[in-house]
C-alpha cells in the first residue's frame, strides 16, 4: 500500500527524480571537510528563519512594548530563554560561517570562470546577513541596541545627495521612536529574510549547475553527495549547534539591557562583528563629515567592489594569489581594528562608566518588571525610579572619586587619573576611600592596620590623609609618636572592629567581641578621645560620630551633609571636598537630591539591592 502511494505521488510530482538528482550529485576528490560550510550556513539560516518565527508570535514591535515583550520571551515564556538564546548566537554563528565560507571560496579558486555569477550572488548574501544582524539588533529595544542604531543610522545619512532621505526612510521620520521599531521589524522579519530565500535559491541553482570546484590535481576518487558528504555536512551542522547552545549557556542567554531611553544617553558600540568599522572610523576623526564618508562609505565600499572584481583579476598570472592574499589581510585588518576596539574599550574610564551603570539599570529594570510592568512601559518606570537615580548620582559623581574594589582587585574602579592636580588632590589615583564592604568588620580591620591606613584603599588621596593629627598618622604611629599602638593591643584590633560592625546591624553575634569592642571604643586616651560613641568623646565634634557608624540612617546623613558635626564638620572648606547631596544642607559645594534617592544610595552601599 505504501509501494503504491510512493509511486502515486512519484507519477503526480516526479519527487523521486528531484531526489536522486538532489542526493547523488558527482563530488570530485570524494568529500571533503572544507565543503562543509555552505551547508552550515543552510542549517544556520533555516534554524533562525524557525526561531524567529516562534519568537515573532510573542513580540510586540512598538516603542511602548518591545521591551517589554522581550523580557517575557526571556525570563516568563516557556522556552523562551533558550529559544531567543539561540536566534541571538545563531546570528553571530552565521558572520562567522560567512567569512569561513569566503576564505574556503577563494582558496579554492571557486570564484573563476564559470562561477563568477555564485561569488557575486553569495557576497550579495552576505551583505544581507549583516543586514539582518543589524536590523535585529535593535529590536529589544533596549539602550546598547538604540544607540547603535542612531549611530549606524547617522552613517547612512552620509551617502551622497539620497543619504538623507534613506535615512529618514529607514529611521521612519527624523526621531527615533515608534515607526523606527515597526521599520526595522519589517526589514528584519520580512524584506530581508525575502531578499535571502530569493538569492540563496539563485546561488544553489548556480552551484548545482556548475558543480564543486576540486583543486587540481585530483588524486582522491570520485564519490556522491549522499551518502558521503551530506554525513560531514551532518556533523559540522550538530557541531554549529552545539557551539551555540554552549554559547548560550555560558553567557547565561543572550543579554538585555536597560529599556531604550532617548533622554538617557549611552556609549553605543555595536556588536562584535562591527567593531572594526567602529575602530577603523577613528584613524578619520578630525576630517569632519568627509573623514566619515571615507570611513564609513567610501573605502569599505572600495573594498567590497573589488571582492566582486575578483573573478577578473583571478584570470591574470598571479591573479588568484594577489586575490588570496588581499582577502587574508583584509581578514587580518579586521581582526587588529577588533582587537584594538575592544583594549581601548577596557582602558576607556568613560566608557566602563556607561557599561557599569548600564548592567545596573538593566538589572534594575528586570527586577522591577518581577512586580509587574506598567502601562506606560519600563522606560518612564526606570527613569523615576529612585534607585535608577542613585545608579546615575554614583556613575556620574560618587565612583568619580570613590573606588569600589575588591580584596582581589575587582570591581569597579571608575575613576579617571586627573590631570597635575584638581584643587588640593595630588594626581594619580583615587580621590576619596574605597567603598567595597564599607561598614563591616573586614573593613574596619584595614582600617585599623598601619599598613593599609597609609595607602590609597581608606583616605585616597584626600587632603586630610597627611593631616597632622589625623587619623592616619594616629594609626601608623612612630616610636618617637606611637599613636594607636600606645592605646591598643594587636588583640583589641578584631573587636573594635566587631562592635563597629554592629552598629551598622552587620555584626550580630559573638557578644563577648562586641561588648569588649565597645568597651575599648569609650576609651577617653583612645577612640573616644576625638570621636563620640554613645555620649562618651572628650573632643566632640573633631573627627565622625561613631554612633550608629556605618548603618543605613548615618551613610544617609554622611551623603546628605558630610559637613555636619556628626561627619566631617571640623574639616577646613579646603580640606572638605566631597559635596552634600541634601537641598537643605548649607553648603556651596551641592548637588541635591531627593531623599529617596539619598536612601537608595545608602542601601547600595550596604549591599541591601
Amino acid at each position: 500500500m505504501i509501494q503504491g502511494l510512493l509511486r502515486w505521488l512519484d507519477d503526480r510530482t516526479g519527487c523521486q527524480a528531484f531526489l536522486r538528482e538532489a542526493l547523488y550529485e558527482h563530488v570530485p576528490g570524494g568529500s571533503r571537510w572544507r565543503y562543509v560550510w555552505g551547508s552550515t550556513l543552510v542549517f544556520a539560516f533555516v534554524v533562525q528563519t524557525i526561531t524567529g518565527l516562534i519568537l515573532w508570535a510573542a513580540y510586540s514591535p512598538s516603542s511602548n512594548s518591545a521591551w517589554e515583550s522581550v523580557y517575557y520571551i526571556q525570563n516568563e515564556m516557556q522556552g523562551g530563554f533558550w529559544l531567543r538564546g539561540i536566534h541571538h548566537f545563531m546570528a553571530q554563528a552565521m558572520v562567522v560561517l560567512l567569512a569561513l565560507h569566503l576564505v574556503q571560496v577563494v582558496w579554492d579558486g571557486a570564484y573563476k570562470a564559470p562561477r563568477e555569477v555564485n561569488l557575486w550572488l553569495g557576497l550579495i548574501l552576505m551583505q544581507i546577513v549583516l543586514g539582518l544582524s543589524l536590523t535585529g539588533y535593535l529590536l529589544p529595544w533596549d539602550q546598547k541596541g538604540y544607540w547603535a542604531t542612531r549611530v549606524a543610522t547617522n552613517l547612512m545619512g552620509l551617502v551622497p545627495f539620497v543619504g538623507k532621505s534613506l535615512q529618514d526612510v529607514v529611521v521612519g521620520g527624523k526621531e527615533y521612536g515608534h515607526h523606527t521599531v515597526t521599520r526595522f521589524f519589517a526589514l528584519h522579519a520580512g524584506i530581508l529574510p525575502a531578499l535571502l530565500v530569493f538569492f540563496l535559491v539563485m546561488h544553489i541553482a548556480v552551484f548545482r549547475r556548475h558543480g564543486i570546484c576540486a583543486k587540481q590535481p585530483i588524486k582522491r576518487p570520485d564519490q556522491t553527495f549522499w551518502p558521503d558528504q551530506v554525513l560531514k555536512d551532518g556533523v559540522a551542522c550538530l557541531a554549529v549547534l552545539a557551539v551555540v547552545l554552549g554559547l548560550n549557556w555560558y553567557f547565561n542567554g543572550a543579554d538585555l539591557g536597560a529599556p531604550a531611553d532617548g533622554a538617557r544617553e549611552y556609549f553605543a558600540r555595536p556588536e562584535w562583528y562591527f567593531l572594526y568599522l567602529f575602530q577603523f572610523l577613528k584613524l578619520f576623526e578630525g576630517m569632519g563629515e568627509t573623514g566619515e564618508l571615507l570611513g564609513a562609505i567610501v573605502i569599505p565600499g572600495a573594498v567590497m567592489g573589488f571582492l566582486f572584481l575578483m573573478p577578473f583579476v583571478g584570470r591574470v598570472r598571479v591573479g588568484h594569489y594577489f586575490n588570496v592574499a588581499f582577502l587574508i589581510c583584509v581578514l587580518f585588518g579586521v581582526g587588529v581594528l577588533t582587537f584594538l576596539a575592544r583594549w581601548e574599550d577596557q582602558h576607556n574610564v568613560a566608557y566602563q562608566n556607561a557599561v557599569w551603570e548600564g548592567e545596573q539599570n538593566a538589572k534594575l529594570a528586570k527586577k522591577l518588571a518581577t512586580y509587574g510592568i506598567p502601562p506606560e512601559g519600563m522606560k518612564l518606570a526606570l527613569r523615576n525610579n529612585a534607585r535608577a537615580l542613585a545608579l546615575r548620582t554614583l556613575t556620574e559623581t560618587c565612583l568619580r572619586c570613590h573606588t569600589y574594589v575588591d580584596e582581589n582587585g575587582h570591581g569597579w574602579n571608575l575613576v579617571e587619573t586627573p590631570p597635575e592636580k584638581v584643587g588640593d588632590r595630588p594626581s594619580g589615583g583615587p580621590s576619596a576611600p574605597n567603598l567595597y564592604n564599607f561598614g563591616r568588620r573586614a573593613w574596619v580591620e584595614g582600617l585599623l592596620n598601619k599598613e593599609k591606613i597609609a595607602g590609597d584603599h581608606y583616605f585616597g588621596r584626600t587632603p586630610i590623609k597627611n593631616r597632622d593629627g589625623g587619623m592616619v598618622k594616629y594609626i601608623t604611629g612612630t616610636p618617637e609618636d606611637p599613636g594607636f599602638s600606645a592605646t591598643y593591643k594587636p588583640e583589641d584590633i578584631p573587636k573594635i572592629a566587631a562592635a563597629l560592625a554592629a552598629e551598622g546591624g552587620f555584626q550580630t553575634e559573638d557578644k563577648e567581641p562586641i561588648a569588649a569592642g565597645r568597651a575599648l571604643l569609650q576609651n577617653s586616651s583612645g577612640c573616644a578621645m576625638c570621636h563620640e560613641f554613645h555620649g562618651d568623646g572628650s573632643l566632640i565634634g573633631t573627627a565622625p560620630n561613631l554612633t550608629g557608624w556605618g548603618s543605613r540612617e548615618w551613610i544617609a546623613g554622611m551623603i546628605s551633609n558630610p559637613s555636619h558635626q556628626n561627619y566631617y564638620g571640623h574639616l577646613s572648606a579646603n580640606e572638605q571636598t566631597m559635596p552634600a547631596f541634601s537641598a537643605s544642607a548649607r553648603s556651596a559645594n551641592k548637588v541635591p537630591l531627593h531623599p529617596e534617592v539619598i536612601k537608595a544610595l545608602a542601601e547600595w552601599l550596604r549591599g541591601e539591592w
